[in-house]
């Protein structure tokens, strides 16, 4: 089997943010990850060629697939592997797109990234994902996971059971026959739940928190509105370590703290994107000038002297949840609305 395989700017030893608009190249053989995932394999499959790019590269240039199918067909490929990707979200994306392209000439691609990250989501469809940890601290599993499924593969097994084969669900209906009706196999499963038996549904649905949205502020010219941000703005120098991925805390800030409204005492720790922009100008995360612009022209009543920041990338739902409420218990009574901005 002949593989090409897909790696970002800093697994292609390119280098860092700074390199995540690369332009998509190629090179014989593999590299990075891709030399511990040869050495899974043995002698059944052979990485062919690496194929490396930026992480905004890939992303911002709808000719990058194309390019990535023209070196599939010239390396008669019958594999494309990318990743794996763990959290890294521009990552996950550009893998999960380079994945869609060998899916749309008729190839089948693997990955690898943490459940959570945006690519799964977007381009489940068009590969098999391996569920991974959240940073290259997994790589060894990673690899050795990835390394099985491709044997498997070369096998030529079928691979079509999210839960046997281990990748995450692809959201695509199987077709088969069945000994039993539909009406009895659901009469059967609601039997065994009032039982309190285990029975596993075949559709599985998604779980979707109702959050009941809060009433309208009535009096907007004596409300008092606060900023909170998952952009990650701090003062210069982080003071309170914020985390700039998966953060366990949030922290709280006075514009005092930040130099004033134009906030020229400020940085951003937040990861995962180009943090040039925003510490060359904070207000293009949190717009604290704008705001005091309207507070001063009457538009409502007061700014609240008090900004919450945290990061939001890698951040668990439940976490968030946790955070949210928790800010929330702090400004209740004190502010009647939340200007939200992020990245």
């Amino acid at each position: 089997m002949r593989i090409v395989h897909y790696i970002n700017q800093f697994f292609g030893q390119i280098g860092g943010e700074e390199a995540a608009g690369h332009p998509l190249e190629v090179r014989e053989g593999a590299m990075g990850p891709g030399i511990g995932i040869q050495g899974e394999l043995g002698g059944c499959a052979q990485i062919a060629a690496t194929v490396i790019c930026g992480d905004n590269s890939f992303v911002e240039h709808e000719e990058a697939a194309e390019q990535m199918k023209r070196i599939l067909k010239e390396y008669d490929a019958e594999l494309l592997v990318a990743g794996p990707a763990f959290m890294a979200g521009r990552y996950g994306v550009a893998c999960g797109a380079a994945c869609k392209a060998a899916y749309e000439m008729g190839i089948p691609a693997v990955s690898a990234m943490h459940p959570d990250n945006p690519g799964v989501l977007m381009y489940r469809r068009y590969a098999y994902i391996i569920p991974c940890g959240d940073s290259a601290r997994g790589m060894k599993e990673a690899v050795g996971k990835l390394g099985g499924l491709i044997r498997r593969m070369s096998d030529g097994e079928t691979i079509d059971e999210p839960e046997k084969d281990g990748y995450i669900q692809r959201g695509i209906r199987k077709v088969f026959v069945s000994d039993r009706t539909g009406a009895e196999r659901g009469v059967q499963m609601l039997l065994d739940k009032i039982a309190g038996r285990p029975y596993r549904t075949e559709l599985p649905m998604p779980k979707f928190e109702k959050v009941e949205p809060s009433p309208a502020i009535k009096d907007m010219r004596h409300a008092t509105i606060a900023m909170i941000t998952t952009g990650g703005l701090v003062p210069k120098g982080n003071p309170d370590h914020l985390e700039a991925s998966a953060a366990m805390k949030y922290v709280t800030h006075d514009f005092e703290e930040y130099g004033g409204y134009t906030l020229p005492n400020s940085e951003t720790c937040h990861g995962g994107y180009d943090p040039v922009y925003v510490n060359d100008d904070g207000r293009r995360v949190l717009p604290a000038d704008v705001m005091k612009e309207m507070e001063e022209e009457g538009v409502f009543g007061h700014l609240y002297d008090k900004v919450y920041v945290t990061t939001g990338t890698a951040m668990p739902t439940s976490r968030a949840s946790k955070f949210g409420k928790a800010i929330a218990g702090e400004i209740k009574d004190k502010v009647d609305g939340v200007i939200l901005t992020s990245t």
